[in-house]
Parts: structure tokens; sequence; C-alpha cells
């Protein structure tokens, strides 16, 4: 049985191979059989990671962190090596990323049931699920940032998977350049903290932080640089935009992006914790980010009618409470906050997506009257809602009050905050699930048959983790229940939720706009004018730069070349003129000419 445990090393190589094997039937050189078994043996693979992962995890449950160094690259003063961490957080990461990629695999045969690109979909999806595996258990700074890479191209195919839509081409190559920003910006802190630290090693990152004084001004710039990335990945404000665009994927890979991937960026932050602290400076930019991105993205998701962007905003709400753990020195309640965050959002998206494919339409305004109908997808939904919320027993009532603890003592506005964000969570939850499920029917929802098994399986099984994830976490000690908090907590929930189904519960949408002033709604539904904002101050910036170093290219340096070429054109055809083709007058013109030398030489003598 230790053959699990003693190669955990393979976990990663499941899904690539996987994803190799679909690519055979993505050119077309398997044709009889048509592209459905890339699905399937996609999905095999993946289900052999999830379980050797289960089964590692149990062996090495209470064993301490293993370390594991692979020499990639040995020069004169420079030895780059790839080093592993093997311990219970890694593989329960490893548990819970395959876990969900099988989820979302069978999910996608019933949802991607008449697409034609199955086994590049399929492949793509072990490319993604391999670089998720391998960032998790990787121990090393700079082989974060390149599985960082491999990630946003993933994301970059899958959210371009159906290409021949604008929108799905403008939306791919928004979500690559945007993190393209926080890339550059984290290369830079990890090329710099080498040169002073000697190791990208978290373990020794963490020492050297400890032991190594460094100067003030430059660990705040180190810092800063090393949150970019995280940042960007985690969709917080101001690289937050590419989220929702991504969104025009298909949906089974929204859900592994929206409830892994931006998690997988936090996993990094929280490895870089122990390094942030030489910055209080940092460490109080990241609780600042976390708060106004999670306050002004709840309240975004309020006034959005697309209801893959209400919990696209969602996501960003929720990571900004990481960030908030992370910058205020609680990497272990990040951790969890994650755990609950990814099994509540994946289920959020496979309740949404059953609605999607049958009713095809993502505006809420359109939809409603569907409980009667379609009472899986709701109950669902809705226990997907309160497994993100503070409501009992469900997960977060436990975390969020953990947090809110910490903060209590030491940053009193933050408690503030996150009641605040998990009430307006609830609501705009809550409110979507009024317009979709409750109220009459429309003309969208007057028809909605029920959805094939390979998309109500998967979403059941969540629908039971989910309820069941306290207790699994209560099992091993890893959560306890604050009940003075708690209560404020599910009071907040309560408030929240209470009012979005008493304001959206019977009316009309045309009723419930009214309530609310139209500029206030646009500010919000538009997402506070952020993009606007970019093509004035940023793009606007970029043009006229470019414009003007276009017109010094055209007219200086283009002027300066082209005036030495007619300065030689016009030359050679005014001399022209002064010759008639007789040597002996050349002759005769070099003899003077050496004459006339010869002269002046005499005479200066």
């Amino acid at each position: 049985m230790n053959f699990f445990s003693e190669n955990i090393l393979f976990i990663p190589c499941y899904t690539l191979i996987g994803g190799l094997f679909a690519l055979l039937w993505s050119p077309g050189l398997i044709r009889k059989t048509g592209s459905r078994p890339a699905g399937y043996i996609n999905i095999l693979m993946t289900s052999f990671a999830f379980i050797h992962s289960v089964i590692a995890l149990s062996q090495i449950w209470n064993n301490p962190a293993q370390e594991l160094r692979f020499t990639w690259l040995e020069a004169p003063g420079l030895n780059i090596s790839f080093d592993v961490q093997i311990s219970a957080i890694s593989v329960g990461a490893l548990a819970l990323i395959t876990g969900l990629n099988v989820l979302c695999q069978i999910y996608a045969i019933g949802y991607l049931e008449m697409d034609w690109g199955w086994a590049r979909f399929y492949a793509l999806m072990g490319f993604f699920e391999a670089g998720m595996c391998g960032l998790v258990l990787c121990n090393s700074l700079f082989f974060s940032y390149v599985y960082l890479e491999i990630l946003t191209l993933g994301t970059y195919l899958l959210v371009g998977f159906w290409f021949a839509q604008p929108l799905v081409i403008s939306g791919a190559r928004d979500a690559f350049w945007t993190k393209r920003v926080g890339d550059i910006l984290l290369l830079m802190g990890v090329i710099a903290i080498y040169s002073f630290s000697g190791t990208w090693n978290y373990n020794y990152l963490g020492f050297w932080a400890k032991n190594s004084p460094i100067d003030a001004t430059f660990s705040t710039l180190l810092c800063l640089a090393l949150i970019a990335g995280p940042i960007a990945k985690c969709a917080q404000i101001p690289l937050q935009l590419w989220l929702d665009e991504a969104m025009e994927g298909p949906l089974p890979a929204s859900i592994l992006r929206n409830a892994i991937v931006v998690a997988v960026g936090a996993y990094v932050l929280i490895q870089l914790q122990p390094v942030l602290t030489i910055s209080p400076i940092t460490s109080t930019v990241v609780m600042v980010i976390g708060a106004i991105t999670a306050v002004l993205s709840s309240l975004i998701a309020i006034a959005q009618i697309d209801i893959k962007r209400v919990l696209s905003y969602t996501v960003s709400a929720y990571m900004g409470l990481v960030f908030i753990a992370v910058g205020s020195n609680q990497p272990d309640t990040a951790l969890l906050l994650i755990v609950i965050y990814a099994v509540a959002m994946a289920l959020l998206y496979m309740s949404i997506g059953t609605v999607i494919i049958s009713n095809i339409t993502q505006n809420i305004t359109q939809l409603g009257g569907l409980w009667s109908r379609r009472p899986i997808s709701g109950i669902s939904f809705l226990v997907g809602t309160f497994g993100l919320v503070a409501f009992p027993p469900l997960g977060a009532f436990s975390i969020l009050p953990r947090l809110g603890n910490e903060l209590l003592a030491t940053q009193p506005w933050l408690l503030a905050v996150l009641l605040l964000v998990n009430a307006l969570t609830a609501f705009s939850l809550l409110r979507a699930f009024s317009l979709i499920f409750l109220g009459e029917s429309k003309q969208m929802t007057v028809r909605s048959p029920e959805v094939l098994w390979a998309m109500v399986l998967p979403m059941m099984i969540l629908t039971g983790v989910t309820l069941h994830l306290p207790l699994i976490l209560e099992q091993f000690n890893l959560i306890d229940f604050d009940i003075k908090l708690g209560i404020f907590f599910t009071l907040s929930t309560i408030i929240g939720g209470g009012l979005a189904i008493i304001i959206y519960g019977k009316k009309s949408t045309d009723e419930t706009i009214k309530i609310i002033p139209e500029f206030i709604r646009d500010f919000f539904a538009y997402d506070l004018y952020i993009q606007d904002i970019y093509k004035i101050t940023i793009v606007g910036i970029v043009n006229v730069t470019a414009k003007l170093a276009y017109w010094f290219d055209k007219y200086i340096v283009d002027g300066a070349v082209n005036l030495v070429g007619f300065t030689t054109i016009f030359g050679g055809q005014a001399l022209k003129y002064s010759t008639s083709g007789q040597s002996q007058l050349y002759i005769l013109t070099i003899l003077l000419g050496l004459v006339f030398v010869a002269i002046v030489f005499g005479l200066t003598q």
C-alpha cells in the first residue's frame, strides 16, 4: 500500500497522459470511433489520479512533510532545482483538484453532448489539471511562476475553445493580456529575490525573511512585485476585468477555472506569506486590496443580469476574503476558505449550467418559475449558496467567524467588511435564485426539460459533499465553531438573503429595477466604469505614446536616412554634368591636382 504515498509525483502524469491520448482524436488520426473515446479515456485517467490522491492522503496524514529536490539547471554561479514538498496540505490539494476535475469532465459529457471538439476540450482539461497538480506540489517560487504561466496558457486555450465567435476571441485575448501585467511584475520579483536570498525554495525563503535584514524600501518594492501575480490570477481590483470576459468559454471549463484555478493563484500567495512579513506595508496593501475587491465585487454582482457574471464577481469577492486572511497572517484560515469556496462555487456553476443548457439563456430577467420544473437544480443552487455564506451548519459558518475573531483585536474594521460582504453575497446569490426559480414562468421557462444524467450526477455528488464538508473537516480537527461571532454572521446572511427574497421573490423584474436609481444601477452594472477609465487613461496614454513614436520614427529617424539618400542622389545628378567622358581630361585633372598638392606641400616646408 506504500506504493501510493511513495509515488505521489505520478499524480500529475495521469491527467497529462490522458490529455496526450485525447489528442489522437483531435486532428482526426482516429476517425472510426468518433471523438467520444477521448473524453472517456481522460475521465478514466483523472479518476486514477483522484483515487491515488485519496489513498496517499490517508497514508501520509499524520506524517511530517517530505521534501524532494531535482537539479534542473546547473551552471557556474547558478543552480536551479525543482523542489517538491509532499505534505498533507499539498496532497489534500491534489485530492480536491482531481476530484473536482473528475466531476467537471463527467458534467462535460452532458453539457458538450453535441459539440464536435470533444478531443480538443478533454486534452486541454488534462493539460490544465496537470498544471494545477504540479503547482500545488511545487516548493519553488521559480517553478510556481512557470506553472502559473502554464495555467494562463490553458485559460487562454479553454476560453477560446469556440474560436469562431468574436466575443470568445476577445475574451480569451483580454484574459491572457490582463494576466500578463501581473506576470511581468511577478517575474521581476522572482528574479530580484534570488539575487538576495540565493534560493527560490519557499522554506528557505521563509528562513531568509526572518533572519536577513533588508532595506525597507527594497523589501516593500520586492513584496509588491511578488503579490502582483496573485492579484491578477485571483481577479482582484484593478486586474479583475478578465474573469467575467472569460465566461465566454465552455461552462465545464468555467467551473474548473473559477472553483480551482483562481484558488491556486491564492495558494501561491499563501506560500509567499512568510516573505510578505518583511514588509508591513505590503501586508496592509494585501488586506486593503482584498477588502476593496470583496465589497465592490459583491455590489457589482448584485447589478448583473447575466448569471455567469453574477458568479464571476462573487468569485472575485471571495478571493478578496482570502487576501484579507493572508494579509492578516492567517494562512491556515485562508486554506480552509479555499476548500469551502472551491466545493460550493463548483456546485453553483453546475446548477446554473443545467438551467442554461435547457433554457438557452443566461439572462436571469428572462427566467423564472423553474422551482416546480427543476427542483434538483434549485436545491443544488441553494446548498451551494448557503455553503458559500455563513449559514449554520455549513462550511463558511465555521471559517468566516474564525477569520473575524482574529481580526477583531487587530483590524476591527475588517470584521465589518466581512459581515458586509457576507450579507451582500447572500443578497446577490438569493436574488439570482429568486429570479431564476421563484415567481411566474416566462417565455424562456415554459418548457424546461430535465438535463442528462451526466450533468445531474456530479451536481448531486457535490451537493452531498457540500452538506457533509463541515463534518469531514471537524472530524480531522480542522475547524471549530465560534458561536458568538457565528450569530452575527448568521444574522448578516439572514438579512441579506431575506431582503433578496422579499424584493425579488414575487415582484416582476421591471418593478424591482425601479427601486434603485438608474445612475447607481448603471455604475455597478458597468463594472464601476473601470474599463472606460482604462481606455481613457492607460490605453489613451499608450495610444498617444505610440503615435508620438510613430511620428518621430517617420519624420526624424526616417527623415535623416532619406536626407542622406536624397543628398547622394542630388550630388550625383549635379556631378554628371561636369564629366565629359574623355580619359585624357581625367588624367590632366589628376596631374593638376598632384601639382597643386606638391606646391602646397613645398610652401609649407
